[in-house]
Parts: structure tokens; sequence; C-alpha cells
């Protein structure tokens, strides 16, 4: 590269030849199922998607789509592979409940699956820039038959409408057999079908096998406290679908000699909201040294495991986890040589996986070959602070907001914190549509972010052999995210691919210093770097270039603004909606149609204004001054919206403060039989930031109403 950033060094020495890249293993988990995207499959419902706003369905799926299915409607699903059970990530809409027909290859089975908002839509208001979120959640069944590679397993929509974002397809195998000499928790008085309290049970049979086995057989127990002073003994169950304890709290404990094994049955909750207050977890505390978690299902938690005290040499692995309302697991200080592997977490409700190392530094520890999906609040994968850390192999997709798909950081939280030290390896990893808008910041957060928050990065973080593709925003940020400025250094990134990025590959923030080599990208949206530390004059950060990069060698060129993605240099592409997925305000909403439903990309949905209070205005932030030309605004199509007309003028701002009027208030008709859209033209040379539509009148309800409003330079 000939110009990398403001400040590049060049000076002799820094130029070096590029080693071949590492070979990696494949990044993520070996999953036992295959997931398909209700997208791609065959539906009569409507495609949702794809979108980044924080806060709508869309944004929280995987793969940013899902199919919206109405009473009568389906989505057919071609299966993959030898399947005899499905798992389906599903939203419905606040308050409602119901049930999918399932039906394999046309014909409907008996059984049913459920669906509910119960453990869906949660609110976080002391989480500054928190919106409701965790819209989906997954259920599960056995299909009560083996399908085979290219059957059709369709899911139909009855009393409730369903948006189905992807479904699992595995061959669950048969119920394990009971091993020889354990203790069965049934032997103790445990009720498998779930009616009586089995605590007591499983309390005395942990007791009685010390050194053993506690054996977990088919059937569903419920458990009404949690259980403590577990150590040398073996939890196991039949399978995960086999055996299925049901409680929001399993352990809860400080301290364990260790040599706890749990493996093989589920643990599902009823944890509805998050009260961080409350340890409504799967394991809270501490399993002690030389203990494992294998082959568990555990969902509707807050977290899975929240892991404190002793742990060491911890092996968590070939577990799921779904539906947590904060984190999948954190290793919560004091962690030696734990090791977190080929683990699969969906919709977690803050940092999918975690090490904050609070009273004492993890050290020797490791997340590799883990897959995250969908962390709707938070990160992928997130350290704050520790020793000698190692982050390898993991695939992250679908980040939301306040959230990076890996984030290495010295952000403490609380005291006493012991912030990064020795070599932090972040190695072979995969991210896919990472990053997200961070609405605290007002501007986003890359893929993978370094983060000096409350103190310098001093260090060492190798980044290497990283793939990056369709980040809505950036690449690589380095940023002090408390606005102090702290540096971050002492940081090399090698044999990266980046493809697809929204605004830049390297976004730097604060001062400090990078080294990057054979870092190759296509597809960049706005610049190769945007280089300007914060605050101002707080310093420089400096990029050394290592040989081998290509396809980034652009700077962003005005501190002043921040890069919207696709807006590049030279102008963007003047058939790109510029509003879509901005920041909306609104004078008044009613009910639960907001403003950020008009920039959504989905024109089924749709902003409604307070009733019967007009004057009312939508204000969109197209993040800088832009010359718009066209605006567009629309209706949902369906013919229940009968033809209307609304009163209503352009006005534009370069501040957010001071408007102006840019086409002056006219009679504008909607009209149903010609897609319910309406073009409005404004004057050339119009720069604007801030887009306002201000309704006075609508013939068709005593409100404004856009479904999308699209902004356009031409």
């Amino acid at each position: 590269m000939s110009a990398m950033a403001v400040a590049v060094a060049l000076a002799a020495g820094t130029l070096v030849a590029l080693a071949p890249a590492p070979a990696h293993a494949a990044a993520g988990a070996a999953l036992p199922f295959t997931s398909v995207e209700a997208e791609s499959a065959t539906t009569t419902g409507t495609r949702i998607g794809p979108d980044h706003t924080q806060g709508t369905l869309a944004s929280e799926a995987s793969g940013r789509q899902a199919v919206r299915l109405g009473a009568g409607q389906r989505v057919e699903f071609t299966v993959p592979r030898a399947a005899n059970a499905v798992n389906v990530a599903y939203s419905v809409p606040d308050g409602q409940s119901g049930s999918l027909d399932v039906y394999v290859n046309g014909q409907k089975l008996a059984r049913t699956l459920p669906v509910t908002s119960k453990y869906s839509y949660v609110d976080t208001g002391w989480i500054a820039g928190a919106k409701t979120h965790h819209f989906y959640a997954n259920a599960r069944m056995p299909l009560g038959r083996d399908v085979q590679a290219g059957d059709k397993v369709a899911l139909q929509a009855t009393g409730v409408q369903v948006t189905v974002d992807v479904a699992d397809f595995e061959q669950a195998a048969g119920p394990a057999a009971r091993p020889a000499g354990s203790v069965s928790v049934t032997d103790k008085g445990a009720d498998p079908t779930g009616r009586g309290d089995s605590t007591q049970a499983f309390r005395e049979a942990i007791s009685a096998a010390q050194g053993g086995v506690v054996w977990i057989p088919p059937g569903g127990y419920r458990l009404t406290s949690s259980l403590s002073g577990v150590q040398n003994v073996t939890l196991r169950g039949a399978g995960h679908w086999h055996s299925v304890v049901r409680t929001s709290r399993f352990i809860d404990q400080q301290s364990s000699s260790g040599n706890v094994h749990i493996r093989d049955f589920a643990v599902i909750g009823e944890v509805t909201e998050r009260v961080d207050s409350s340890p409504d977890n799967f394991v809270n505390g501490s399993l002690g040294p030389n203990s494992s978690v294998s082959g568990m299902w555990l969902q509707h938690l807050k977290v899975g495991l929240w892991l404190t005290g002793t742990n060491d040499n911890l092996v968590v692995e070939n577990n799921r986890f779904l539906d947590m309302t904060a984190d999948g697991l954190n290793l919560n200080g004091n962690a030696r040589g734990v090791k977190v592997r080929h683990n699969f977490l969906r919709n977690q409700g803050d940092d999918a996986l975690a090490m904050w190392s609070l009273y004492a530094p993890n050290t020797n520890s490791s997340f590799e070959n883990n897959t995250v999906s969908q962390p709707n609040l938070a990160n992928g994968i997130a350290i704050y602070g520790g020793t000698d850390i190692t982050v390898r192999n993991n695939l992250v997709t679908d980040t939301n907001a306040l959230g990076s798909g890996i984030a290495i950081s010295n952000q403490k939280f609380l005291d006493p914190f012991h912030p990064l030290a020795g070599t932090i390896t972040v190695d072979g990893n995969t991210l896919i549509r990472t990053g997200a808008m961070n609405p605290n910041w007002n501007h986003p957060m890359g893929a993978l972010r370094v983060d000096s928050y409350d103190s310098a990065i001093e260090a060492q973080i190798r980044i290497t052999g990283t793939t990056i593709t369709d980040s809505p925003y950036s690449a690589f940020e380095f940023v002090s995210g408390s606005g102090r400025g702290l540096a971050a250094r002492n940081i090399t990134v090698d044999g990266a691919t980046v493809n697809k990025v929204g605004t830049v590959v390297v976004q730097a923030e604060t001062q400090g210093a990078a080294t990057f080599r054979g870092v190759t990208a296509t597809g960049v949206g706005s610049a190769g770097v945007y280089n300007c530390p914060y605050p101002s004059g707080s310093g420089s950060f400096t990029l050394t270039d290592g040989g081998g990069n290509s396809g980034w060698n652009s700077t962003w060129p005005d501190c002043s603004t921040w890069p919207q993605p696709g807006q590049g240099n030279p102008d963007p592409d003047p058939d790109r909606n510029l509003a879509r997925g901005r920041p909306a305000t609104a004078t008044g909403s009613q009910d639960v149609y907001t403003p950020g439903r008009a920039v959504d990309g989905d024109a089924n949905t749709y902003w409604e204004s307070a009733n019967h209070a007009f004057p009312q205005s939508l204000t969109v932030d197209l993040g800088s001054p832009q010359a718009v030309r066209r605006v567009v605004l629309k209706l949902p199509p369906q013919s229940a919206w009968q033809a209307r007309t609304q009163t209503l003028s352009v006005q534009g701002s370069t501040d957010g403060s001071a408007y102006t009027t840019v086409v002056a208030a006219k009679e504008y008709r909607f009209d149903p039989a010609t897609g319910n859209t309406v073009t409005v033209s404004l004057p050339s040379g119009t720069g604007l930031r801030h887009l306002r539509l201000h309704v006075t009148g609508n013939t068709g309800w005593p409100a404004a109403q856009f479904s999308e409003v699209e902004a356009y330079l031409s």
C-alpha cells in the first residue's frame, strides 16, 4: 500500500517479508445438525430484511432475514440430511402464543410446534442505549419419523402470526443406557413426569454417588430450588433429547473441591426477563478444578454458566446455549487453563462468550471452535482483561446493537479489575455480518474491536488469519470507548481477508499503533482507513504497512463527518436509499408503530403518529449532509389500505436544530392501485443531513403514516 492513513510508518525496517498464512481448522463448532434459513426456503409468507436497524425483527434474525407467516401461510424446507428432529427459531408478536402445524412430505403430523412470546421482548432500561430486544426464541420437537435428504418439512401458521428465522435438522440418537454402578435419581424418588418436585431426590443422589455417577433417566424432572455442595461427582443423562430438567437455577455454589462432570441432558428454565441480582443460571459460581460440562442443552435461563471462584482446567464443550436473557458463558475472574470449545450459542441477550478478569485475572484460557449466532445486545465474544488469552477458530454471525463480533477490551465495569497482559492471541476466526451501530456513540463498532476503554493496552495483541465478511460498518476498530483517548498499542494484524464492509477496513479512533501484513480487502464501502483519534489532539494512531496489503489504500478525508455505509470517495451509488437503517425520530407514535419502522426496508411495517394530534413530523438522520434529489414515500401495499391523501411539507437541516422548508406543503395521494407510493422531487443542490416530513392532514386516518421513507441522490 502507498498511504494507509494520516500517520503511516514507513521507516526503514518496518517492511517485512510476509510469512505464509497459517493453516487453520474450520471456524466454528462441529455441530450435529444442519441449519436452513427460512428466507432460502419456499414460502407463501413474506420475506423480511435484510436490515441492521436496532430493534427490528429482521436485524435480530440469522442472516438479517426471516419469513413472516400469517394464518394459513407456510414455509417449506428441503431437508439437507437425514433427520428425525427439528429445532426452529421463531418470533410471535408480544403477548401472544400459539402453534405451528408441521407437515412432512405433505402429511400433517399429529403434533404441533408450540410458539410463544413468553421468553421474548426483554427490556434492560439500566443499560444505556438498549431497546426492547430478544425477539426470537427456539422450539424443538421430534418428528416421530426418519426423513431423508431432499424430503420436505413445512411449518404452517394457524391462529397467530409467526416469523420463522431458521430450522435446524438433526438425527437425534436414542437414549443412552444407564451406566453400571450409577445412582439413579428415580431410585431416590425423582418424578420423571415433572408433576412432583424432584429437588430432594437429586440432592440425595448426589450425596450417595460421591466419586461416582448420578444417572438421570429419560423423563422430565422439576426442581424448585438450586443444588449446592456439588463436588467429586458426575451428573449424566440419557441425552438432551431424552433427559430434561426444568429449573431456572440448577447449581448455585461459591466453591467446590472440583472434579464435577455434567453431561448429556437438558436444563430448560422459565426466565422471562433479566434480573442481574438473581442467580437464574445453569451454573452460578464454581464447579471447582478439573471439571467439565458437555453435551448439554441449556435454554431460557439468564446465563448459562456464570463462573466465579476457582474453575481451573474446566472444559466446556459440545453444548448448546439458547435464548439466554444475558450471557451464554462468563468466566468471571480466577479461571486458569479453562477451555471452552465446540459450543453452539444462539440468541443470547448479552455477550455470548465472555472472560471478565474481576478480582483476579483469567489466565491461559481459551475460546476455540465455537459458533455464535445472533447475540442481540452485546458482543459475540468478549475478552475483558486477563493474561495470555486465546480466541481461536470461532465463527460469529449477526451481532446487534452495542456489540462487535469479537471485542478485546480493557473495560473494567467494576474494581478490582486486571487489564490485558501477556499475549492475547486472536487467530483463525470468521466474522460474518458483525459489528453494529452503537446508539450511545452515535456511530458504529467494527467487526473486531480493540478497546482501551479504562486503561491503555500494553499487552501484545496478535490478530491472525481473520476472515471478515459483509460487515455492515468497519472490519477492524481501535477505540477508547470511554472517550478518554487511552492508547491501544502493540497490535499486529496478519493474514486477514475482508470481503464487503459498509464503511472502512480500519476504524482508528484513539492513539496507539498497529502493524498490518497480508490484509486484503474487496467491496470496501467508503475508504480504506478512518484515522481520527478522539478527543481531537489526544494523539495519533500509527498504521504500519508490513507488506502484502491490498484493496484499502485510501483514507477518509474529513474527521468532522462519519462515513456512512457505501458513502465512498467518489460519491456513493445514486440508486442507494440513504435513509434505510438510519436513526429516525418522530413527534409521536401510536402503540408499536414506531419511527424505525419507516426506515427498516420492509414496506409492510409502518410508523403511525399519535392520533388526533396534527401537525406531526418524522425526522431521519442521514448521517452527513447529502444532496438529496428525490424522496419516496410509501404505505403498505396491501389492499386493506384504502386510498388516502396526506398533506405534508419536506424540511431539511444540516445540524438537527435549524430547519428550512425544502418543498412547501402539498397534498399527496397514496393509492394501492399504484403501489401506495409517492415521489417528491427536491430542488437541485439541496444539501441536508436531517430529512423531516411535516404532516398536517390525512384523509384516511387521523394520524401521519409512512411504511417507508426513502431518500436518493438522483
